[in-house]
């Protein structure tokens, strides 16, 4: 492949070039870093329980501004990705919808950072199961929540397509069964952090845990494959395909 076609692409002769390689290390780093900083404050506050609270309740009380913090680091980290992906992928004719979503996927996460949760399952103590009247911040919350949650699926979806139509069937499936699994472990988090009463509602957390590292790992080997990915991979005859 001529120097020309690989400049294009944003790679050199042994991968990504320098200019794309801190966006692509963003894509790897986020969903790590949003991981560990929310089990370090899970861990050291007194009544948060992982299995029945959510994560955007570690953003209430005394210390939320750490989980805060931590929301808006991952979105612009995500963000960061999203502007890899699209000048990686742009030479293919992919550089359009895959990027797209993870750029509202990061808009989402930051969006959640300034926007509190409302207090629910009792967290922080003395507040009830759920407000009777939700909050404007509190609305805005999960509405931004929810989109970035759907874009994040739509995201697997988008790169399901790209991935077949360039022969990766190995990574279309993978990336089709991140979007089902994210969207439906998402889903049943939210109906358990909605319930009155009973087991699901006390493992609310956990579910929510388990779709963010579904999501989150789906990103990170999402970013390592580009960065390994051989040069001229993501050149299509005619770009025609978009993911």
């Amino acid at each position: 492949m001529s120097d020309r076609v690989q400049s294009r692409l944003g790679m050199s002769g042994r991968g990504p070039s320098v200019g794309l390689r801190p966006l692509l290390i963003c894509g790897v780093a986020g969903g790590p870093l949003f991981t560990v900083a929310y089990l370090a404050e899970g861990s050291t506050r007194a009544h948060y329980n992982a299995w029945r609270h959510p994560l955007s309740s570690l953003a209430l009380g005394d210390h939320g501004w750490t989980q805060t913090l931590n929301f808006i680091v991952a979105g612009l980290l995500a963000l960061a990705f999203a502007v890899g992906l699209r000048r990686a992928l742009r030479p293919s004719g992919g550089s359009i919808w895959g990027p797209m979503f993870i750029g509202l996927w990061a808009i989402g996460l930051i969006g959640a950072g300034i926007f509190l949760a409302d207090p629910v399952r009792g967290y922080p103590p003395g507040t009830p199961d759920r407000l009777p009247n939700p909050t404007a911040y509190g609305a805005l919350h999960d509405l931004v929540s929810l989109a970035g949650f759907v874009a994040l699926t739509a995201a697997c979806f988008a790169f399901t397509r790209y991935f077949a139509r360039s022969g990766e069937r190995g990574w279309a499936l993978y990336s089709a069964v991140t979007g089902f699994a994210f969207a439906a472990t998402m889903g049943l988090s939210s109906a358990a952090f909605d319930s009155a009463a009973g087991d699901l509602a006390d493992l609310g957390g956990l579910i929510q845990r388990i779709a963010l590292t579904v999501g989150w790992t789906w990103q990170v080997l999402l970013a390592l494959h580009l960065w390994r990915a051989a040069p001229g991979r993501y050149e299509q005859p005619g770009g025609s395909h978009a993911a």
